[in-house]
């Protein structure tokens, strides 16, 4: 049958991924670019065209800048532990040990948990008279408003993206671990190499893409958070918890501001395909010839 299409039938094995991607990716993505350079504040039905007067707008909203800060908050944080932490349980686990299965299970679970049941049970435990105050209150310790004061509010929302991230990174890195030499490890036993030793000189530099991998994974991921936001804290309080996504979401389908959310959305574009440039070039340089 496929012969009579000759060279076209890779092609049209092609064909319906490719329609999903256009109406599902293009046609939205090149819709937001046109979008960005109108202007629906004044009537929803009946955009007029501001050209850059959006993105001019942006540049002097002094919330965007507050966003944005809040965003990069994120990603400081939550990234390195989502890098290192899931690395150290992974070589951990590598090892053959009692009941090896069941402690994958148990750091794999929080994945499968839905992220808004994972947030509305945190939000339990981060209530005034919730769990982690009762716990404080019996060490005699004062109340924190874990999702009410600015200062520890958006920590306590990357705790959440943090305990969901672990199980999963875990997975991505014992996978990389399986095509480690086992002899290398044999080699440094020889030597009299420690632990740490051990792992810096043979098992770092050979999981280095994978580490790479999860590094710009857990950016881009961090740079887009929502569901977690729009569940605990709805972007408050006074804003602190408010990222970028949230703030287009906000713009978008609460102040019905079309151009302005899509300009927006623009801008995360820009920024994420320059983490994915970074990556590129200081990550994988080698396999691209740059």
């Amino acid at each position: 049958m496929f012969k009579y299409y000759g060279n076209r039938a890779p092609y049209l094995f092609l064909l319906p991924a490719g329609i999903i991607l256009a109406v599902f990716f293009f046609i939205p993505f090149f819709q937001t670019i046109v979008l960005s350079f109108q202007d629906y504040s004044n009537n929803i039905y009946h955009a007029c065209f501001t050209g850059l007067q959006n993105y001019i707008d942006i540049l002097h909203n002094p919330i965007f800048y507050k966003v944005m800060i809040n965003t990069f908050i994120y990603l400081i944080v939550a990234v390195p532990i989502l890098a290192i932490l899931p690395l150290f349980l992974a070589i951990l686990i590598n090892n053959k040990i009692r009941g090896i299965t069941l402690y994958k299970i148990l750091i794999y679970l929080p994945v499968i948990v839905s992220i808004v049941v994972a947030a509305i049970a945190f939000k339990w435990l981060y209530a005034e008279q919730g769990i982690l105050n009762y716990l404080l209150s019996v060490f005699h310790l004062a109340p924190i408003g874990w999702l009410t004061d600015p200062k520890y509010a958006i920590y306590s929302v990357i705790l959440v993206t943090i305990w969901k991230g672990i199980g999963y990174y875990m997975i991505i890195y014992l996978a990389a671990l399986m095509s480690v030499p086992k002899e290398l490890y044999e080699a440094c036993d020889i030597d009299g190499a420690g632990f740490l030793t051990k792992h810096l000189t043979v098992t770092i530099p050979h999981i280095m893409p994978t580490i790479a991998l999860v590094t710009t994974i857990s950016s881009i991921s961090a740079m887009k958070i929502f569901a977690e936001i729009y569940v605990m804290t709805k972007g408050g309080p006074l804003n602190s918890t408010k990222t970028i996504v949230y703030y287009i979401y906000e713009k978008a389908f609460e102040n019905l501001d079309l151009g302005y959310a899509s300009a927006m959305a623009v801008i995360l574009l820009v920024i994420v395909m320059a983490f994915s440039l970074v990556n590129i070039l200081f990550f994988e340089r080698g396999k691209y010839n740059l």
